[in-house]
């Protein structure tokens, strides 16, 4: 591959403005700030740090131009929770670089975006359709909204061992059974760069009544080239959270939090629903990389984004003929639940050459440094951005390739499969909440977990509140130990006990009959409340239309 910087060509005017309706080269916070910098101001609020002398061991390490703007909110630099100008100003700009309706800022992390597009479409008690493979913010939601959990089992790739995306046909299904069902999200992508067919499946939603959310943490790019996965607002979803700083070039924890057009008359409540949890100290630092990152997207996104997949592309080649190595793409899709792939990610299956991808990723950061996005049990990611060499690209190549010579082996005694399908047994709030108990993993099985446990990265449970503790499950995450991963989510921090209801299984069965039967009366007038309800939203937004 030829070793040169990656050339960042700007759009030309023409096409910037035929492709936006503002002006993208203006960075509005950036140049409230740079202002706010030069006047020199004398500070007696805060950040204690008065802008460097008051810590000189973090200046030194930071920079003193760093926290020279790591400000707390005035007129000048405007306010996230009540944006009114030079914030608003870059949000709108936001809104129109990737087609929506509304974006704003978040500095609580893609995880805030996912559980605010939750909390703004549902009240307590309302259903959810959503794949079971999703980020643990999107169960964390539910629990907060008590939300209640439709899971559609994803398609499995058998030969990989990884959960595919949702299909339209399990989602018509779920429609189907839960009519009620407030909304639907819709991983784009899912952590191996996998993309079901979008655009049909916010058809099949909408035309049900049900808004389309669309967790895009790994999707920024899909707005800047023609040769991505449809984005979420091209799609015509209704929201869409999309972590700007894992593909996009801001800073970690900042993300962008999008409305479509179908959310037009409800911009106010998300800003409501935002502000219940999102701090009142939003770091202008993290909000100065989203506006800065957005026009950078705008005005040269295209052009990085095709020489990106120009790289991934003769580094698949490359990878794929060491042997023993998968690097996958646009050949696995079906049109279906693979509908279609993200070529900046390098997803390569390991298995075939005898090692575990936790292992490939382990060995690549301590013989080689080279930290990759994370290895699961038979697949390693790399992820492929603005700011990849080929120099580096040749690198991890050559690592792989010796890995491969030093420690290839046969594939005898590997896990096959990625995904647990999960038996849920209450909803995980109810879980959540529910009085429990700390046993020994091996005293588990047949319990009702009230807590999470996951392999992270990639941060998605094994298994969640409300869900049946099986062998199965077991088996993996004491195999997901024995290679390696990264356990996350217990209360008990080595991950020897897990928390499960006080109740066991068949007391909790047993119980909840009694419940039913000693209350037809409560039952039938709990129904007809809810179906009053229903009623009454639904003449509410026949009067708005």
């Amino acid at each position: 591959m030829e070793n040169k910087i990656l050339r960042r060509k700007t759009a030309p005017k023409q096409v910037l403005k035929e492709r936006y309706r503002l002006d993208q080269s203006k960075a509005p916070l950036l140049k409230a700030l740079q202002r706010y910098k030069k006047m020199r101001m004398v500070s007696f609020d805060v950040p204690g740090h008065k802008k460097g002398p008051g810590n000189p061991e973090l200046t030194e390490f930071l920079g003193s131009d760093c926290l020279a703007v790591d400000a707390n909110s005035m007129k000048m630099l405007d306010n996230l929770i009540h944006p009114v100008s030079v914030i608003k100003e870059a949000e709108e700009l936001a809104a129109d670089a990737f087609g929506a309706e509304a974006a704003y800022f978040i500095v609580n992390g893609t995880s805030m975006a996912v559980q605010a597009m939750i909390m703004t479409v549902t009240r307590p008690g309302d259903s959810v359709i959503l794949p079971r493979n999703v980020h643990r913010s999107a169960i964390n939601a539910l629990i907060l909204a008590h939300a209640i959990p439709v899971y559609v089992d994803p398609g499995l790739d058998e030969e990989l061992g990884i959960p595919l995306a949702m299909s339209v046909e399990k989602l018509s299904e779920a429609i189907a059974a839960h009519p009620e069902a407030k909304a639907v999200l819709i991983n784009n992508p899912t952590y191996y760069g996998v993309c079901g067919h979008l655009k049909e499946m916010v058809k099949v939603a909408h035309k049900a009544g049900i808004k389309v959310l669309v967790d895009e943490a790994h999707g920024t790019h899909f707005y800047f080239s023609p040769e991505l996965p449809v984005s979420a607002m091209a799609a015509g979803a209704d929201m869409a959270a999309v972590s700007l700083h894992k593909t996009g070039g801001s800073l970690t924890q900042s993300s962008i939090l999008l409305a479509g057009k179908g959310m037009k008359h409800d911009l106010g409540y998300i800003r409501m629903i935002l502000n219940l949890s999102q701090t009142t100290s939003a770091s202008y630092l993290l909000m100065s990389s989203l506006d800065i990152s957005r026009r950078n997207l705008a005005l040269r996104g295209e052009d990085t984004f095709h020489r990106l997949n120009e790289y991934a592309a003769y580094a698949r080649g490359e990878i794929n003929s060491i042997g023993g190595y998968n690097a996958f793409g646009k050949e696995c899709c079906n049109g279906d639940d693979f509908y279609d792939f993200d070529l900046t990610k390098l997803s390569i299956h390991t298995r075939a050459m005898g090692l575990a991808g936790i292992e490939v990723y382990d060995i690549l950061r301590d013989d080689y440094n080279i930290q990759i996005e994370f290895g699961d049990l038979g697949n390693i990611l790399a992820i492929l951005s603005m700011g990849d060499r080929p120099l580096a690209i040749e690198r991890l190549i050559a690592a792989l390739s010796e890995i491969k010579r030093l420690y290839g082996k046969g594939p005898e005694g590997l896990l096959a499969s990625e995904y647990v399908e999960p038996e849920v047994m209450l909803s995980p709030a109810d879980a959540f909440y529910s009085p429990s108990i700390q046993l020994p993993f091996k005293e588990c099985e047949g319990r009702i977990c009230t807590e999470f446990v996951m392999c992270y990265p990639p941060g998605i449970p094994i298994l969640a509140p409300g869900e049946l503790v099986t062998r199965k499950a077991l088996d993996y995450i004491a195999y997901a130990k024995e290679k390696g991963s990264q356990m996350s989510g217990t209360e008990d921090i080595e991950l020897k006990k897990l928390n499960v209801m006080a109740e066991t299984r068949a007391e909790f069965a047993a119980s909840d009959v009694a419940h039913q039967e000693s209350n037809p009366e409560l039952r039938e007038e709990e129904a007809r409340d809810w179906e009053e309800s229903l009623r009454e939203i639904e003449e509410s937004r026949r009067e708005e239309e």
